[in-house]
């Protein structure tokens, strides 16, 4: 686990950057007199540094993002407006590239049990649409598990060819087959001591399902050509994006292989269903692809709802792909909505309804909605404003202006809106 250790003043004026780094599994060390090693700081600008150690040094006011570089402590600072961008900023300094990003309620339950399911070595199945980030969830489990210093090695079964992918997974002998001239000891042996990822395990062949399963029963392999069989000591982690029951009833999967994967069963959602995620992702993608450029680009309130507002058929891949031609557009230190650009418009989102139902009614209909939910997550966070608006993924200026629009339109509202549903 990760550990930072704020100083008494970040703790105190930076109170979301240390809940949100808390919430995405940080260890939060008391304040030392001395730098302890695997530990990043995070002081206040003006506070001494503790050398030699990893430190990020928080400020308020205007923005500024500036990475690790040569061995000198990163920067960040950003107001209370823009705590959802800056947070995800300073995370992705601290945590680095291996650590996966989250700020969705629904994400960070899954990280943190993703990280108990990796104490213990069992079979993990993870399940989602393609680019949801299953291949990375995998990654941290593997690192977050005993077998951390082992290989982890990530094979696609889809993108083998089908006479090839028997001999890559389990191995051959020399002269087994032709071409083979000479031996191979395939991905089970090669990630002996560490973890297989079997990526769109739906396409391997029927004939292979049975090899396989055979493999997680008896922890060993028979390699094409030999009599004998060998120990492996691999867990095994298989993604798949489309419905495995679905594939065993149809008789395209077999059911005992998959009660052997589905020991543990992981599930990622689509991005357009965990809109929270999306500031914190596209703050990680910029630092990661903003290379040696003296600024860091800030995205704009307008530029973070657009892509709020886009529906994500391409999940965390299309936002990757939209943040690297954004900072090609950026030229300044501000992505704009301008420099957001999408390979083709949203869908719509909502599904037309029979009955007709004019402008004022619908908007009336949606706002009852987004009151209430401002309303349970405000008495979820115990009245909080800073950690309410964390929590919706808005600034706290715009919770502020929505709380002031709900009081105006008051129970007038909601009597008209429950009459509309009615009616």
């Amino acid at each position: 686990m990760r550990s930072i250790m704020p100083s008494a003043s970040v703790e105190r004026e930076h109170l979301t950057l240390v809940s949100s780094l808390r919430a995405q599994g940080f260890a939060i060390q008391p304040a030392a007199a001395r730098p302890q090693a695997g530990v990043s700081y995070l002081v206040a600008a003006g506070e001494p540094i503790p050398a030699p150690a990893r430190t990020l040094i928080v400020g308020s006011g205007e923005r500024e993002v500036l990475p690790f570089r040569d061995g000198q402590p990163a920067r960040i600072a950003y107001g209370h407006d823009d705590a959802t961008v800056g947070n995800a900023f300073a995370r992705a300094m601290i945590g680095g590239p291996e650590l996966p990003t989250a700020a969705d309620p629904e994400s960070l339950a899954l990280l943190a049990l993703a990280e108990r399911v990796a104490q213990a070595d069992i079979t993990v199945l993870i399940n989602g649409p393609t680019g949801t980030g299953k291949e990375v969830l995998a990654r941290t489990i593997h690192l977050q598990s005993e077998r951390r210093d082992g290989p982890f090695i990530a094979i696609n079964c889809a993108a083998l060819p089908e006479t090839m992918l028997e001999a890559m997974l389990f191995g051959h002998q020399k002269g087994s087959f032709t071409g083979a001239s000479s031996g191979g000891e395939g991905f089970f042996r090669a990630a002996n001591g560490g973890t297989l990822l079997l990526d769109e395990v739906a396409e391997m062949p029927l004939n292979l399902q049975a090899k396989l399963l055979r493999v997680l029963q008896e922890r060993e392999v028979v390699p094409i050509g030999a009599t004998m069989p060998q120990a492996v000591d691999v867990r095994v982690i298989a993604c798949a994006n489309r419905d495995l029951q679905e594939e065993v009833a149809a008789g395209r999967f077999r059911a005992d292989l998959y009660y052997r994967l589905s020991v543990f069963p992981l599930t990622t959602k689509a991005l357009a269903e965990r809109t929270q995620d999306i500031p914190a992702l596209a703050a990680t993608m910029i630092l990661r692809h903003a290379g040696n450029r003296p600024v860091v680009p800030w995205p704009s309130d307008e530029a973070i709802a657009a892509l709020v507002a886009h529906d994500w058929p391409g999940n965390v891949r299309e936002l990757e792909n939209v943040i690297q031609r954004a900072l090609l557009f950026c030229g300044g230190a501000t992505i704009e909505a301008a420099h957001i650009v999408f390979d083709r418009p949203s869908a719509p989102r909502l599904a037309p309804v029979a009955q007709q139902v004019d402008d004022a009614t619908l908007g009336q209909v949606v706002q009852l909605s987004e009151f209430a939910a401002i309303r349970e997550t405000l008495a979820a966070c115990g009245g909080s404003r800073i950690e309410t608006a964390r929590r919706l993924g808005i600034s706290e200026r715009t919770l502020r202006y929505r709380l002031a629009k709900a009081r105006e339109q008051g129970d007038d509202l909601a009597s008209a809106t429950q009459r509309a549903i009615s009616a």
